[in-house]
C-alpha cells in the first residue's frame, strides 16, 4: 500500500435498495390508503398541507415510504403528471 496519507480515498457506496421514484412511492401510498378504507386524495393532501404524517397510513410503511420525500417533491410529481394529462387530452 504505497498510499501518502494526503491522498484522498473514494468510499463508493452502494445501495440497499433500487432507486424508487416518487411515482412509485405515491401509488404505494396511494394503494395502500385505499385499501384501509381511506379517501387516499384526501388524505394525500391533508398531508401535503399540514406536514402531519399521520394523515398517511403505516399499513404497507406507508408512512415510512412518504417520508422518503420532501413534500415538494410529491406536489412536482403531482402537478407534472397532471399537465402532461391535460397535454394529452388537446
Amino acid at each position: 500500500m504505497d498510499k501518502k496519507l494526503s491522498d484522498t480515498l473514494l468510499y463508493n457506496t452502494v445501495s440497499a435498495q433500487p432507486d424508487v421514484t416518487a411515482k412509485d412511492v405515491i401509488r404505494s401510498v396511494y394503494e395502500s390508503l385505499k385499501s384501509k378504507g381511506h379517501d387516499p386524495i384526501m388524505q394525500i393532501v391533508g398531508y401535503l398541507l399540514s406536514g402531519d404524517p399521520t394523515y398517511i397510513t403505516s399499513y404497507n410503511g406507508a408512512r415510512t415510504k412518504i417520508r422518503t420525500l420532501e413534500r415538494d417533491e410529491i406536489l412536482e410529481e403531482l402537478v407534472s403528471a397532471y399537465v402532461e394529462r391535460l397535454e394529452r387530452e388537446n
